[in-house]
């Protein structure tokens, strides 16, 4: 991971927090994991200082490029609180309280509402929550997006950036372009320095 690690000192009751922290997140994330990633950017950069903003850029970023399940980027950010810490034990540690908080909540919620929400599929209530809550994991897609570019301040420099961010989610929206055409399409780009 790229920036220099931090050097920070974490309490049982830090620990505690950040497990606490992950298990509220767990119950907003609607859209999966990484539409909290503004809340976790909040408490784990902005609060504690216990990330950097490229270890939490990063941490994104090779968990959605790895192979696997996208909730990857919580076991990565785990790991780097612990690492900065200086201790791989630590960073261990930080992997199963980020992944077990995350986890445990949204993992048994689903269960048990899946159950119940196949018996009552054709209830009124349920379709109608359905289609509510579309706007609300659009909106949520967008908070992470605008926090991911926030490293990115300087719009005289950086409008290229901004400008292939805008035209890829146009092109999501109105096409049916398989999206790894469009990561390759912004890694190439990339790769000539163009953004």
């Amino acid at each position: 991971m790229s920036g220099a690690p931090l050097h920070i000192v974490l309490s049982a009751a830090d620990w505690c927090n950040l497990f606490g922290q992950y298990l509220l997140l767990s119950l907003l994330s609607v859209g999966g994991a990484i539409s909290t990633t503004t809340e976790m950017h909040r408490y784990l950069v902005l609060e504690h200082g216990w990330l950097t903003q490229s270890q939490f850029n990063d941490a994104i970023a090779i968990a959605q490029a790895a192979p696997g399940p996208n909730v990857l980027f919580v076991a990565l950010m785990g790991w780097n609180v612990g690492l900065n810490t200086g201790s791989y034990l630590a960073a261990c540690a930080g992997v199963a309280v980020t992944m077990l908080g995350i986890l445990i909540p949204s993992t048994t919620i689903t269960y048990l509402t899946a159950r119940w929400a196949r018996r009552h599929r054709d209830q009124l209530g349920v379709r109608a929550f359905k289609q509510g809550m579309a706007p609300v994991v659009v909106g949520l897609m967008v908070s992470v997006g605008i926090t991911l570019g926030s490293a990115h301040r300087d719009f005289a420099i950086d409008w290229p950036l901004w400008l292939v961010s805008v035209a890829a989610g146009v092109l999501i929206w109105r096409t049916r372009i398989h999206l790894l055409w469009l990561l390759a399409a912004g890694a190439l780009l990339g790769w000539f320095q163009v953004v």
